[in-house]
Order: structure tokens, then C-alpha cells, then sequence
């Protein structure tokens, strides 16, 4: 039994209303790096303010940065034309993918001494690949403990850029982001990155060169497998855009777009809808498969119930390789579908805040779901009854993980109450979501 903090939440039978959606934790992290390397001052509106993103601007404080936290999530910054003005540090990123990876690899660039480190579990979620693309380059990365895994030591090295980069693609797609966004910084020629094997997630590739093209790079790429860094004829590489307006988060849009079918709606998100440049916006589309009523505009997307009579979403078979966090939700959406619903395409939750295809698979089965798991799938099917139902004396498990806390409060949705251990683990990426979610259940 957990002897973590708990929430008891639940039973809900009706959820609407509408939600601003805090910032987006990919545009948010990247906006940010692009911002301290960009000459001038940016200002970023609609940052994301939660743990990941702290991690990062603590870092870019500690590279000698001058960050301004505003007022209405606004942050200015002050960028370094590419040179981080610290030439030595100890930085720690805490459990913040989205931090480390691309961090790693700009100051890499550098010339400088640098360490980065995180809590337990970021020394068991990988960054060989990483290393392993910046060493053809020349740069001089050791491992402190796992051959693999922070903690790391960066050491000065000369960078001799290479006409081509290799990387591997099927582990996460933050390794190719971190490639794209710190080569331009010693491109003194055009400079191939190819992909080898499968590219997982590649949305969020498309999120990385949108958002250096706002920051004046402009990535070139000829086929699926291959990105063209132009040439730094030796000035500044990237320039600041003024200002940046953040989307919303659209996968923490998914909660609330489930809870919308689930729970009958009208619930609407606002901050994010067609124009996003997001992938989990397709999280959408995967509910209107399950059945969902869904409406949209430009930024804002709106679920009012199910077309089914009988008011439940149909199980599915989806390939969810482009929207892995959003798929999460479907597994929770799964409880209240008829029949089975498979998510194909998951390889990446095992490397994650925590293998969250065993504790969705173990959590799930607590409230006592039908469920098979695969290396990179999930089958998920709802207790053949509403006496099946069950609530575990012990709570959800939430492996300090925060999707898997906004995840399982949809299940309260079912005929129980339900005890949600570690609630405050969302303070990761959305650290008011519990007030949010009670604003529109009842």
C-alpha cells in the first residue's frame, strides 16, 4: 500500500464547461533554449509554469542567462548569440526529457565543462543515441555511472562537423530535436542528419523546425529519413522573433477532450484546435473513431458526448506512433468503450517518466479491466459488468509520473469513488490540473 499523499475523487456522472490550457511543455522547453542561444531579447508568452520548465530555466540561469519570470506566464529573456556566457557547470535537470536532451547537445557545442544530472529515475531513461550522434562530431561526453544513461560529463572539445550525422530514430524523437536545433550553431557547411530506422513520434520533429524557423533557421529535408542544417557563414545564428505566443498544451487537452465523451459535455479546450502545431491535437481523431461528438476551430476544440445510443465510445485498433503521451488517454477511454481497444505503436512509454505500459497494465487491472500487454502495445477492454468494477483499497499508483495521475482521475467516471496516490506528481507539466478537472465533473 502507498503511503504517498492521496486524493479520493469520485463518482462522476456529468462533466461540463470550458478550460484555458496551460502552455505546451514541447514548445515551451524548446522555445526556450531557442530563445537563450537567439541574439536579442525575447519575450515568450503562455509559458508553460511547471517543474520541466523550471528545470530549464534554472539551467539557462546557471549558463550565466538573465530569465525573467513575469506576471501571466510571460518570461523574457535575454539570448547569448550562441555562446553560453558559463563555461563550467553542475546543472541539474531533474526528470525533464524535454531539458536534458536538447541542453545536453547545445552545450556540447560549447567548448566548455559541463555535468547534468536528474533525479533516480532520469539515470534509467537513455541518451546513448544522443551521445552517441555528437561524438561523430567530435564532442567528448562521458558517462559518470551507466554506460547510456545521465549522469554525464561534457568536456571541451574541438567540433569538426561532419557532412553527415547519423541517429537513431525508434527511441525517442528529443534525440533528433537535440541534433536539429545545437548543429546550426558550428555549421560551417551544410551539414545531413540521417535518420537510421524507424522515426518515432515525428510531429514532434515538425514542432522542433517550425519553431527554429520562427528563430530564422530553416531546416531543409528531401525525404523521410534525411534533415539539411544550412550553413553558419560565422554570425549569429539564430535571431530572436520579438515575442512568441505558446499553444496550449494539447496532450493535456486530451483529459479533457475524454472527459467530454465520457461525461456527456459540452467540454471545450481552449488554446489549442486546427492551426496547432502539435501532434496530440490528432488525439481528436482517435476519439471520433471511439464515437465522440467532437466540433473545432482554429483554437479550440469541443466534445459533447457520444453518437452511440447506448452512450458508449466503440473499442478500436489505432497505431498511436505519433501521439504517444495523448495515447494514454485512450487506454483510460477504453473503460467506458463496448468491446476491445488496441494501442499499437507504444515502444516509447517503456522509456518514459516510468514504463508506463506495466503500471498502466497493473493499474488498470486494479479497478478491474480486461488487459493484455505487449513490448510496444496495450489492450485494454472494460470489466464485463458494473459489479466488476472494483476500487482498490490501496489507491492508483502513480510512479511519480504525472500523466498517469491525470490519466486515472477519468476513471472515476466509473460506479466508484476512486484513491488517486501521489496526486501532486502533475505539478511536472500542470500543476493546477485538480482544480481544473473538479471545475467541470460534478
Amino acid at each position: 500500500m502507498s503511503s504517498l499523499p492521496f486524493t479520493e475523487i469520485g463518482p462522476f456522472i456529468q462533466a461540463q464547461g470550458s478550460i484555458v490550457l496551460p502552455g505546451s511543455k514541447s514548445i515551451s522547453n524548446r522555445a526556450l533554449l531557442l530563445a537563450a542561444l537567439s541574439s536579442g531579447q525575447t519575450t515568450l508568452k503562455n509559458l508553460l509554469d511547471a517543474d520541466d520548465t523550471q528545470v530549464m530555466r534554472n539551467a539557462l540561469r546557471q549558463l550565466g542567462l538573465v530569465v525573467q519570470d513575469q506576471e501571466n506566464h510571460i518570461c523574457v529573456i535575454d539570448g547569448c548569440s550562441g555562446k553560453f556566457p558559463i563555461r563550467e557547470a553542475d546543472l541539474f535537470m531533474g526528470n525533464a526529457g524535454t531539458a536534458i536532451r536538447p541542453l545536453t547537445a547545445a552545450l556540447a557545442m560549447q567548448g566548455g565543462s559541463y555535468r547534468l544530472s536528474g533525479v533516480a529515475r532520469m539515470h534509467e531513461r537513455p541518451i546513448q543515441d544522443l551521445v552517441d550522434g555528437l561524438r561523430q562530431v567530435g564532442a567528448d561526453i562521458t558517462y559518470e555511472l551507466e554506460e547510456g544513461y545521465p549522469p554525464i560529463q561534457i568536456s571541451a572539445a574541438a567540433i569538426h562537423i561532419q557532412d553527415v550525422v547519423k541517429v537513431r530514430g525508434n527511441v525517442s524523437s528529443q534525440f533528433l530535436t537535440a541534433l536539429l536545433m545545437s548543429l546550426p550553431l558550428v555549421a560551417k557547411n551544410p551539414v545531413r542528419i540521417e535518420v537510421i530506422g524507424e522515426l518515432i513520434s515525428r510531429p514532434y520533429i515538425e514542432i522542433t523546425l517550425k519553431l527554429m524557423a520562427r528563430f530564422g533557421v530553416r531546416v531543409q529535408c528531401p525525404d523521410a529519413q534525411s534533415f539539411v542544417i544550412p550553413a553558419n557563414a560565422g554570425g549569429v545564428v539564430y535571431k530572436t522573433p520579438g515575442q512568441l505566443l505558446v499553444e496550449g498544451d494539447a496532450s493535456s487537452a486530451s483529459y479533457f477532450l475524454a472527459l467530454g465523451a465520457i461525461g456527456g459535455g459540452p467540454v471545450r479546450v481552449l488554446g489549442v484546435g486546427s492551426d496547432s502545431i502539435q501532434g496530440d491535437v490528432a488525439f481528436a481523431d482517435a476519439l471520433a473513431l471511439m464515437g465522440a461528438k467532437i466540433t473545432s476551430g482554429e483554437d479550440w476544440i469541443e466534445v459533447s458526448g457520444v453518437k452511440n445510443p447506448n452512450g458508449k465510445l466503440n473499442g478500436i485498433t489505432i497505431d498511436c506512433t505519433e501521439i504517444p503521451d495523448a495515447a494514454m488517454t485512450l487506454a483510460i477511454a477504453a473503460l467506458f468503450a463496448d468491446g476491445p481497444t488496441r494501442l499499437n505503436g507504444i515502444a516509447s512509454w517503456r522509456v518514459k517518466e516510468t514504463d508506463r505500459i506495466a503500471a498502466m497494465a497493473k493499474e488498470l487491472k486494479k479497478l478491474g479491466a480486461i488487459v493484455e500487454e505487449g513490448v510496444d502495445y496495450i489492450v485494454v477492454e472494460a470489466p464485463p459488468s458494473l459489479a466488476d468494477w472494483r476500487s482498490p483499497a490501496e489507491g492508483i499508483d502513480t510512479y511519480d509520473d504525472h500523466r498517469m495521475a491525470m490519466c486515472f482521475s477519468l476513471a472515476a467516471f466509473g460506479p466508484n469513488a476512486l484513491k488517486i496516490n501521489d496526486p501532486n506528481c502533475v505539478a511536472k507539466t500542470f500543476p493546477t490540473y485538480f482544480s481544473e478537472f473538479e471545475a467541470i465533473v460534478s
